[in-house]
């Protein structure tokens, strides 16, 4: 790794990677096997950052709005929300919790080699996924799930399947997180490029004399504001990969002239290609919590139990955290650290909205909406969530961590008082529907903009242009299983095998 300041005014490579999240660095790391690969990363390194690599400091990056943050804030529809800025993306600032996706995801994303899918997997699991140390409130939570009908109790289990299980964690023992970032070891130093604070402005592409445009290199700045331009080698197989995001993958693309050309004619950007379909389909899977003051001290813990259930709702928990970010005068009286949240997050969702462009500027957030339980089914799918956490709540196996006195009524006027999100709502519950929609926040599980079928083929090439593909959570059209990490990880992996293969193997042949 290297700053982008130290980096050559003009270089080249086999291929480009713009972003190093949970999809970039699985992908660079594959392909430096026998490739020149630059990975260029907005953000900083993760490394030495107690915030990021400590369990006890989990959400104090989603306070601090400065522009070194690991954290960039955006508001969707009044709830707060949170894109990575650093190396090693969304494995550094989520809650860790490790889990694969379903069988459903691999058709959706044309993942058709199932060994391919388990070994990139593992190859991901054996260096940063740990088994959780599962404490005495989790416990009880995990029995309070299990009476509540989420059966049968699948144990430690990476697989999603239906019932109470313990998930991975990128935590290990010692409560330190480790991210994408590790997987850097497999690489080929020799192969490899890294530079951090490398703020990619465009891609370019070749149109003269060509049927379709050809991507063939891209601009960037460092933290200095100097513009440095990296470029392919020229190559018949060489590629520029986007793999920066849901929300900066189809920003990217559209500063560099592919999007609606309506768009692109309002921000005078000269198209390259009108392409309908780039920043639609935006979906954010809407997550609702409920606080549950304990009369006992309860062990800080984030999310290492999951209950999944049979009509679509995943049931998550953090206990001892102060898991709305704010100040703790917030609790009327309680405390984080005698308590827990009990998160409720839908599958899906059917919900959809669009993303557009604000400006030129790379940095600032484009505008998001994702149309939070704008389909009914998601609503309801959220109703029957939150019944079923009051029903843990009120289980025998989680009467120790509740106060006796206090009522299901009580429990949901008082959560509605936080400051979850910046929408005006109610100070007392009337139904289980108003609660939903008036408490509604994000479990940064957003996703789309450069969908599967309607920006990229089944070898996520982008439709219409050459050497450029995107490969990371804006192709995805459900996000996939309770978190979407372990699977993204996984697509980078699969992808950078599959590109990799397919390239000695016409290499080979053209030698013959």
């Amino acid at each position: 790794m290297r700053e982008a300041i130290r980096a050559p005014k003009i270089s080249s490579y086999d291929y480009i990677v713009i972003g190093g999240g949970a999809a970039g660095i699985p992908l660079a790391t594959t392909l430096s096997t026998n490739y020149s690969v630059l990975l260029l990363e907005r953000g900083g390194s993760p490394y030495g950052n107690p915030n990021i690599t400590s369990v006890f400091n989990f959400g104090s990056y989603f306070l601090d709005t400065s522009p070194n943050s690991p954290s960039q804030q955006f508001v969707s529809e009044g709830v707060i929300n949170s894109r990575a800025r650093v190396l090693g993306g969304g494995t550094c600032i989520n809650a860790g919790f490790y889990s694969r996706g379903e069988q459903k995801f691999n058709k959706e994303a044309r993942l058709t080699d199932e060994n391919l899918v388990l070994e990139s997997y593992k190859w991901a699991e054996k260096v940063m996924v740990f088994k959780p140390v599962v404490q005495k409130w989790q416990s009880a939570l995990r029995a309070a799930l299990l009476e509540s009908g989420i059966t049968p109790d699948n144990g430690f289990a990476y697989d999603h399947v239906i019932g109470t299980k313990v998930g991975g964690t990128l935590f290990d023992e010692n409560g330190t997180r480790h991210t994408a970032a590790d997987l850097l070891q497999y690489a080929n130093p020799k192969g490899l490029s890294v530079l951090l604070h490398a703020n990619v402005h465009k891609i370019l592409f070749k149109t003269k004399g060509r049927s379709r445009p050809l991507a063939y290199g891209v601009v960037f700045e460092d933290s200095f504001g100097n513009k440095h331009m990296a470029y392919l080698n020229g190559g018949k197989k060489d590629e520029i990969i986007l793999s920066a995001g849901a929300l900066a993958s189809p920003q990217l693309l559209m500063l560099s002239g592919i999007g609606p050309k309506e768009q692109l004619d309002a921000h005078r950007i000269k198209v390259v290609l009108h392409q309908p379909f780039i920043g639609k389909g935006m979906a954010d899977n809407p997550m609702n919590s409920i606080f549950v003051p304990s009369p006992v001290v309860v062990e800080p813990s984030i999310v290492q139990i999951v209950g999944i259930t049979r009509f679509g709702s995943y049931i998550e928990q953090s206990g001892g955290f102060n898991f709305i970010f704010s100040n703790p005068s917030a609790y009327q009286g309680f405390s984080p650290q005698m308590g827990g949240f009990f998160i409720e997050k839908i599958n899906g969702p059917l919900s959809m909205g669009e993303l557009k462009i604000e400006n030129l500027n790379p940095s600032d957030n484009p505008s998001v909406t994702f149309n939070y339980f704008k389909e009914p089914k998601d609503l309801q799918k959220c109703i029957y969530g939150i019944k079923t956490i009051l029903n843990a709540v009120e289980s025998k196996a989680f009467s120790n961590y509740k106060y006796a006195n206090m009522t299901v009524k009580d429990i949901l006027d008082l959560n509605l008082k936080l400051p979850v999100n910046l929408r005006v709502h109610a100070n007392t519950s009337s139904s289980l529907e108003q609660y939903c929609k008036e408490t509604v926040r994000t479990m940064w599980h957003y996703h789309g903009g450069c969908r599967m079928g309607k920006v990229v083929d089944h070898e996520y090439k982008v439709f219409g242009v050459d050497a450029l593909r995107v490969i990371d959570g804006s192709t995805i059209l459900n996000s996939p299983g309770t978190n979407p990490q372990a699977s993204v990880l996984m697509l980078g992996r699969y992808m950078g095998v599959t590109i990799h293969g397919e390239r000695l193997t016409s290499e080979d042949q053209n030698k013959n």
